[in-house]
C-alpha cells in the first residue's frame, strides 16, 4: 500500500538499515503486514501511519475488525485471542500501543506469536524509543513473523516539515503558495502536531488559494512567526519597520530569546551560501537545506559582503549572550543587533 500523499520523509539511516532483514519504510509508505513496527518518537506520523492502513484494510474489506491492547498492562493471553479467526474469519487489525513500556507477559507472548502469526491477522506494534522491549524489536527486524517497520523518527529540519505540510494540502487537494507554506513551517516549526493542526484547519475553513496573507490572518499573532518577520524586515534593511514588528512581538508576549534564534537561523543559512555557485537543487542537496530556502538565502545576501556576514555574526553571538543574561537589557541588546544586521553588519 502506498499512501496518496507525495511527501518525501526522513529515510532510515543507512546503519539501521543494514542492521534489519525487513523493509524499513518512511510513514507515508505504510502498507499491510502480518506484523508492522511503528518505531520511532515523531508521534504524529506514528498516528497517521497507523490511520492510514486502518483506512486502506477497512475498505479492502468493510468487515475488518479492530482491536487495541496496552502492552503496559497487558493481560495473559489477549494477543491469541484478539488474533484468532472468528466464526466469520474476517480480518483483523490489532493495535498495540506502549510497546516501549511493555510488561513481561507481553514481551513473551508476543515472541512466541511471532514464530506462527495468525492467518488473516495484521499486528501493530508502536514503540516509541527506549531499550525496553529491544529483544523484541530485534527479532522482528531479523525477519521472524514477516513483518515491515515504519520508521517515524523526528523531523528536525524546517525541508522535512515543509514536505509534510506540502502534503497534507496536497492529500486534500488544497491549492496553497509556497510562501505560506514557508509561513507556516516558520510559525509552527517547533511542534509538529501544532503544524498539522494548522495545515486541518486551514484546510477546513479555506475556499479559495491558500496565501500568505491567509496564514497571517490566522496565525500571524504566534511568537514564532513574529520572530521570522522581525529579521525578515532587519535583513531586508528596513530598520523602522523590524523595530516597529519587534515592539508588538514584545508587547504580545514574545521572548526575546527566539527572536535572537530566528536571526541566526537566517544568518547561518546565509553565511552557508555566500559565494557559493549552483541551482537550488543542487544547493539544497548539498547543504542539507530546501531549495526554497537556498532560493530565499541567495536573495538575502544581494549587497551583503563577507566582513559585512562576518560582523553580523559576531554581532549575533553578543546578542545571544545578552538575551541569555549576560547582559543588563535584553530589548537594547536586540534593537542594536537589528540595527547592525538592517544595515548589512555596518558597525
Amino acid at each position: 500500500m502506498a499512501a496518496r500523499s507525495g511527501a518525501r520523509a526522513a529515510a532510515p539511516s543507512k546503519a539501521a538499515s543494514s542492521k534489519a532483514a525487513i523493509p524499513q519504510l518512511a510513514w507515508h509508505q505504510v502498507r499491510p503486514a502480518p506484523i508492522v513496527l511503528v518505531s520511532g518518537t515523531e508521534t504524529v506520523l506514528a498516528e497517521r501511519a497507523i490511520r492510514q492502513l486502518r483506512d486502506f484494510l477497512k475498505l479492502e474489506d468493510a468487515s475488518l475488525e479492530v482491536n487495541d491492547i496496552q502492552a503496559d498492562s497487558y493481560a495473559p493471553g489477549e494477543l491469541v485471542t484478539v488474533a484468532s479467526p472468528s466464526l466469520f474469519d474476517e480480518p483483523r487489525l490489532i493495535r498495540v500501543s506502549n510497546v516501549e513500556k511493555c510488561s513481561d507477559a507481553f514481551l513473551v507472548e508476543a515472541l512466541e506469536y511471532l514464530e506462527n502469526p495468525a492467518e488473516g491477522a495484521y499486528v501493530v506494534l508502536r514503540h516509541g524509543g527506549g531499550v525496553r522491549g529491544k529483544k523484541l524489536l530485534d527479532t522482528i527486524r531479523s525477519g521472524a513473523g514477516g513483518g515491515i517497520e515504519i520508521v517515524c523518527a523526528e523531523l528536525k529540519k524546517d525541508s522535512e516539515k515543509y514536505d509534510f505540510a506540502t502534503a497534507e494540502f496536497k492529500a486534500a487537494g488544497k491549492r496553497v503558495t509556497a510562501s505560506a507554506l514557508r509561513a507556516l513551517v516558520g510559525a509552527f516549526s517547533d511542534d509538529l502536531a501544532e503544524l498539522s493542526a494548522a495545515c486541518q484547519q486551514l484546510i477546513a475553513d479555506a475556499t479559495a488559494e491558500i496565501t500568505e496573507t491567509t496564514v497571517d490572518r490566522y496565525y500571524g499573532g504566534r511568537v514564532e512567526a513574529n520572530a521570522f518577520k522581525v529579521a525578515d524586515a532587519a535583513i531586508a534593511g528596513r530598520l523602522g519597520d523590524a523595530l516597529v514588528i519587534l515592539r508588538h512581538a514584545l508587547a504580545s508576549g514574545a521572548d526575546p530569546v527566539p527572536i535572537v534564534a530566528a536571526f541566526a537561523s537566517k544568518i547561518r543559512t546565509m553565511a552557508k551560501l555566500f559565494g557559493v555557485r549552483g541551482g537550488s537543487g543542487q544547493l539544497a542537496a548539498q547543504f542539507g537545506l530546501a531549495p526554497w530556502q537556498v532560493e530565499r538565502a541567495q536573495k538575502d545576501l544581494r549587497g551583503w559582503s563577507d566582513e559585512g556576514l562576518a560582523n553580523c555574526i559576531r554581532a549575533l553571538a553578543d546578542a545571544d549572550a545578552s538575551v541569555k543574561g549576560a547582559g543588563r537589557d535584553p530589548v537594547f541588546a536586540l534593537e542594536k543587533l537589528i540595527g547592525i544586521i538592517a544595515r548589512r553588519g555596518a558597525e
